[in-house]
């Protein structure tokens, strides 16, 4: 697979990432989540060339890391692993809130370096910025553990471009993740242009919009299901959004692909600076997605894809209102 820069001092990563969020959390109930189906589609992963995964320490509660260090075990070629910290939750999963205090960057890292059973994290990030406490102070205590050789790129997750600047001139930030597919397109207006003028590199979640862009959602999930109180799967915004997505699978079918392979390969043509994560559990998932790879587009047909799906015209936030409020909109 094409490997690209992450960033002016990150590393070198496939063209695609795996996000790997949906093996322990977030989708679904937990009894639709198979821990051996899963190890076996990171397996398949890394053998077709797949060197990026992306995590969360909280994520499962620390099960997705556990996750990863079962699917690793044995293998002497490691993988970049990107992880995310700093979300509190209680035994049953509820969310308690964030914190990116120094003292707290440490305790989780040696948790997650623990979990993994690795010597260093690749690039290590705050999930959500605690406007309460500076990005300094954050960013501050993550360059002390890459002193100390316990972390070795620093990153940043759904946060703004003011802070993307004051956390860079306190240390070098390799990586942005931040959520972009044809349905949320909102980095565009700054976020991407600070990025390419600091050289950071941006990681992309959510490039089908949490499987959104599949064309396969009926608008119909469990309670312990993110999307079921997501305001643009619900409701009127749902049925609004499937007419946009009758749109994409025209698209597609002119193309003679998926919807997926559509939206994604979208993403992969907005620069060798992005790297697009997609998540699955499936094997069969992981192929389709994989073969984005080898899609081409002429100028007129990204024309078209742009004009047909600019910024905002998906009905719904792609979070609750809440949450709306610490993430880039």
């Amino acid at each position: 697979m094409k490997q690209i820069q992450l960033g002016n001092n990150g590393p070198k990563v496939s063209s695609l990432g795996l996000g790997t969020m949906g093996m322990s959390d977030m989708y679904g109930t937990k009894e639709s989540r198979n821990d051996a189906e899963s190890i076996k589609t990171i397996h398949a992963a890394l053998e077709m060339g797949i060197n990026f995964i992306d995590t969360g320490d909280y994520y499962g509660m620390g099960h997705n890391e556990l996750l990863i260090r079962e699917a690793l075990k044995g293998r002497t070629e490691k993988p970049v692993i990107s992880i995310k910290f700093g979300a509190l939750r209680s035994p049953t999963g509820e969310w308690l809130g964030f914190d990116t205090r120094p003292e707290a960057v440490k305790n989780f890292a040696a948790y997650s370096l623990t979990r993994l059973n690795v010597e260093a994290i690749d690039i290590y990030q705050p999930g959500r910025i605690n406007p309460t406490i500076p990005i300094e102070e954050t960013v501050g205590a993550i360059a002390d553990l890459i002193k100390q050789g316990k972390v070795k790129h620093i990153g940043l997750s759904e946060t703004s471009p003011e802070l993307i600047r004051r956390a860079n001139k306190v240390h070098p930030i390799t990586a942005v993740e931040v959520e972009y597919s044809l349905a949320s397109r909102v980095i565009e207006k700054e976020l991407l242009q600070v990025c390419r003028e600091l050289g950071i590199g941006v990681v992309a979640y959510g490039v089908l919009s949490r499987g959104l862009l599949t064309g396969e959602l009926n608008g119909q999930f469990p309670a312990t299901d993110f999307r079921a109180h997501a305001p643009r799967f619900t409701g009127e915004n749902f049925e609004a959004n499937k007419k946009k997505i009758a749109l994409l699978q025209d698209i597609a079918n002119k193309k003679g692909c998926t919807a997926s392979q559509l939206a994604l390969a979208w993403v992969l043509h907005q620069g060798n600076d992005i790297l697009p994560l997609f998540g699955t559990t499936k094997q069969n998932r992981l192929k389709e997605n994989v073969a984005a790879t080898e899609i081409n587009f002429s100028a007129d047909e990204l024309k078209i894809i742009d004009e047909t799906f600019p910024e905002g015209s998906f009905a719904g936030t792609r979070y609750a209102t809440p949450q709306m409020g610490m993430v880039v909109n």
